[in-house]
């Protein structure tokens, strides 16, 4: 699936040149070093570095500018273990989109992700890199929907199904959510909803058009019962 999109296009003939190379190693380089820096502190002090990289509103507005990036490569709370998976399928996921893309164009869906955060933010005083982080997947999903995972790393799974569940917990937390986190939750994919908006919306209609044809086939079995059973009561009645 490839994208098309001439403002994109227009963006990097202008701007292609400052495009960073391999963001997503960067990215996951300060996840990882920060992990380290929280274990060695938690053990020396009983602090955590991460506390001073959290986005957090009051502290912005109070002069801590850093946190308006810096929460970006907070690393989540997980064991050792679990941390290198998490950080190599981050590394995967961000590397199979700029090997698709380029590096241009990936950053700009990875600002706008980002862009989609703070606002997100801003609205409730408090924001991660969860969504952010997720929309990789989900853009992963919609551009190889039969790759194969391995859940639990034994079982196969097409990564289609298991954005099909997100996306099925994404529009649950939106019913359920106050209006600040439905915006907040919206803005927070603004990436996946400014670069895949068509393909979304394409996917929408083929769902809608298969619920239709098979409802019309369930119609069209029920009404061949219909006339048999009215066929075999009037060869009894003969």
């Amino acid at each position: 699936m490839k994208m098309k999109r001439w403002w994109l296009q227009r963006l990097e003939n202008k701007f292609g040149r400052y495009a960073i190379h391999n963001l997503i190693n960067i990215i996951i380089f300060g996840m990882a070093l920060l992990y380290i820096a929280d274990m060695v502190l938690l053990i020396d002090s009983g602090r955590s570095l991460s506390s001073v990289f959290f986005f957090d509103r009051s502290a912005i507005f109070s002069g801590q500018i850093w946190r308006l990036m810096s929460f970006i490569i907070v690393p989540p709370e997980a064991s050792l273990i679990f941390i290198f998976f998490a950080l190599y399928i981050l590394w995967m996921l961000g590397t199979a989109l700029e090997n698709e893309w380029g590096s241009f164009k990936f950053n700009i869906f990875y600002l706008f992700g980002m862009m989609g955060a703070i606002c997100a933010g801003m609205i409730t005083g408090y924001a991660t890199n969860t969504y952010l982080n997720m929309s990789l997947f989900l853009a992963f999903a919609i551009l190889y929907p039969n790759f194969i995972f391995r859940l639990f790393f034994v079982i196969p799974i097409k990564v289609k199904y298991l954005a099909y569940f997100d996306a099925a917990f994404l529009i649950i937390l939106l019913i359920i959510s106050s209006w600040p986190g439905k915006i907040a939750l919206i803005v927070s994919l603004l990436n996946i909803l400014i670069f895949f908006w068509r393909d979304l919306l394409d996917g929408l209609k083929l769902l809608l058009r298969r619920i239709s044809i098979k409802l019309k086939i369930s119609r069209g079995v029920k009404m061949t019962g219909r006339n048999k059973n009215i066929q075999n009561i009037s060869k009894k009645n003969r």
